[in-house]
C-alpha cells in the first residue's frame, strides 16, 4: 500500500507510504493518492485534512524509474501522466472544502512541492528542503507550480526556483512565506497533528468560506495546470529530457544540445 487514508473525529490524514522510494510517484502511488483524496473530498464528517509521509521525506516528486520506461516505451505519450494523474490529483486537493494541512519533513521536490504548496497551511521541519528540479531534467513544471509559485513569491523568485532549480531551507521558506510554521524536528509530528486537530475541531463552515474567498483572490488554477500539461508534454519528447534523465539514472551529470 504506498498511501494510507485514517479517519478519525473528523480529521482525515492522507499518509504517503513508499519510504524506501522518498515517496517518489509512480503510478500506483499517484492513482491511490488520488482516490484517497476524492473519498475524504465526498465524505462530509471530514473536517480537516492532515497530509503527511512517512519516512525521512515528504515526498521527491515524480519516479523517474518510472518514468523513463514510458520515455522508451512510447516518448510521445511519456508526459500523458500529467493529465491522468498529476492535474486530477491537484484539483481534487484544491476541491477538498475543509482546511488541508501539509506537514513537511526533509525533501519536498517537483510535484511533491506542487501537492504541498496545494494545501492550505504548511507545516515544515527544521530540516526540510524545498525545490522544483524541473529544468534540472529539460522540464518546466506542472502540479501548479507556475500558478502558486507567482502567487505566494511573485514572477521574479518564481522563475528562479523553476529556472535555477536552488533548493530553499525551512528557514528561508518561512521568511518567503512558503510554510505558515516551523517546527523542531523532534516535536514535528506532534506539532502537525495538533494543528490539524485544532482545525478539525474549529469553525468548519467559516473555514470553508475563508477558503472560498482566499481562492477567488488567486484564480486560474484550472489555466495553469492546462498550460504546464501542454509544455510538459511538448518537453517530454525532446532529447535533452531523454538524456538528462538517462544521465540521472546513471548518476552523471546531463549535458544539454538544446533540442
Amino acid at each position: 500500500m504506498t498511501v494510507t487514508l485514517e479517519i478519525t473525529d473528523g480529521l482525515a490524514t492522507i499518509t504517503l507510504a513508499r519510504p524506501r522510494a522518498h515517496n517518489a510517484l509512480d503510478v500506483e502511488t499517484k492513482t491511490a493518492l488520488r482516490q484517497a483524496i476524492e473519498k475524504v473530498a465526498g465524505d462530509r464528517t471530514v473536517r480537516a485534512v492532515l497530509l503527511a509521509a512517512e519516512g525521512k521525506n515528504f515526498c521527491v516528486g515524480q519516479d523517474l524509474g518510472d518514468h523513463v520506461a514510458e520515455l522508451r516505451k512510447s516518448p510521445e505519450h511519456a508526459m500523458d501522466t500529467v493529465a491522468d494523474h498529476y492535474n486530477p490529483v491537484i484539483r481534487a486537493l484544491a476541491g477538498i472544502e475543509v482546511p488541508v494541512i501539509a506537514a513537511v519533513r526533509g525533501a519536498c521536490v517537483g510535484a511533491g512541492l506542487g501537492i504541498a504548496l496545494t494545501a492550505d497551511i504548511r507545516i515544515a521541519s527544521q530540516n526540510a528542503t524545498f525545490a522544483t528540479a524541473f529544468a534540472g531534467i529539460g522540464l518546466a513544471s506542472d502540479s501548479g507550480l507556475s500558478h502558486h509559485l507567482v502567487s505566494m513569491l511573485g514572477s521574479s523568485r518564481a522563475t528562479g526556483l523553476l529556472m535555477l532549480g536552488d533548493r530553499i531551507d525551512a528557514a528561508q521558506a518561512l521568511d518567503w512565506g512558503l510554510v505558515h510554521r516551523v517546527a523542531e524536528d523532534a516535536d514535528f509530528d506532534s506539532t502537525a497533528v495538533d494543528l490539524a486537530r485544532r482545525l478539525a475541531d474549529g469553525p468548519t463552515e467559516a473555514f470553508r468560506r475563508i477558503k472560498d474567498l482566499v481562492g477567488a483572490g488567486a484564480d486560474g488554477l484550472s489555466d495553469a495546470l492546462d498550460r504546464e500539461y501542454d509544455a510538459q508534454r511538448h518537453l517530454g519528447a525532446t532529447a535533452d529530457h531523454a538524456a538528462a534523465v538517462e544521465a540521472f539514472l546513471d548518476k552523471r551529470t546531463p549535458e544539454f544540445s538544446g533540442r
